[in-house]
């Protein structure tokens, strides 16, 4: 047995959203973009199917955990994440990401698959190159604070009232510049693909991400593969937000259509799961 195993009530402080409905099928697990937090992702459930649990991951140095220091370095990240996450793991599950949060998906998505053999039903990528593809932006994370907070206001996802109240800005750089590190720093290791469909979502005027590097993802997978290109820059996902929530509710729905098998794996790691609960 893992040493790092938790109950559930110790790794809820990881996942905002109580695991109250009692027809959850699948767990849909969000993670944000540097500097973002859970509120991005508050209302996804009403456009979502009953059977789908949105469990949004709070990273420490932002929302109830602004006094823990944010991760630099995305390997540590993710496997505090594959900890936190093993109470969660007694239904099919998918993951989304957007920017950051791609690469945190994508790369816990790997560290589950090694650890148990175990694959999400869906993985939804978005604004992001696929991650073989090398760093082609200048690092943003060591800018002197003018020319660094200029860069997070060009990026124009960060809400005007922050820059607004200087108190909450200061707050929020050391969490940004962290973020921004995390992103930097990571190295792809390559590895076999894996055998889940990935879905991915960009923006037609984000420069960062042209659609070459989008499609580039294709190589991830042995399973489908579909890419949709939707008006907006970087965080088109807010403007494009109701079309994006039906590809991924009808995308959901056939996944348990499939009927996902996780009775085999649960018969594996049932006893880990059960230790997790108690």
């Amino acid at each position: 047995m893992s040493t790092s195993m938790k109950s559930v009530k110790e790794t809820s402080l990881w996942f905002a959203g109580p695991r109250t409905n009692p027809n959850t099928r699948l767990r849909l697990f969000c993670f944000p973009y540097a500097g973002g937090g859970t509120l991005m992702y508050r209302n996804w459930a009403r456009n979502l199917p009953a059977t789908v649990e949105i469990c949004r991951a709070q990273l420490p140095g932002r929302e109830v955990r602004l006094k823990e220091s944010g991760f630099t370095r995305l390997g540590p990240l993710v496997l505090s994440l594959a900890d936190a996450i093993e109470p969660y793991l007694d239904l099919p599950y998918a993951f989304f990401g957007h920017s950051m949060g791609t690469l945190i998906g994508f790369e816990l998505a790997r560290e589950l698959e090694r650890r148990h053999g175990l694959l999400p039903a869906n993985l939804f990528m978005s604004a992001h190159v696929a991650p073989q593809i090398s760093h082609r932006s200048t690092p943003m994370h060591d800018l002197p604070e003018p020319e660094f907070i200029e860069q997070i206001r060009r990026l124009n996802g960060t809400p005007k009232e922050v820059f607004e109240q200087p108190e909450l800005l200061r707050l929020m750089i050391p969490l940004m510049r962290a973020d921004f590190e995390l992103c930097h720093t990571y190295t792809y290791s390559p590895a076999p693909p894996l055998d889940c469909p990935i879905t991915v979502f960009g923006g037609l005027e984000d420069h960062e991400t042209p659609q070459s590097d989008l499609e580039e993802w294709c190589v991830q997978t042995t399973g489908p593969f579909k890419l949709y290109t939707l008006p907006g820059g970087h965080f088109f996902l807010h403007s494009s937000q109701p079309f994006m929530l039906q590809v991924i509710s009808q995308a959901l729905q056939a996944s348990l259509k499939k009927g996902i098998r996780y009775e085999e794996v649960n018969q594996r790691i049932r006893p880990r799961l059960d230790l997790c609960a108690s």
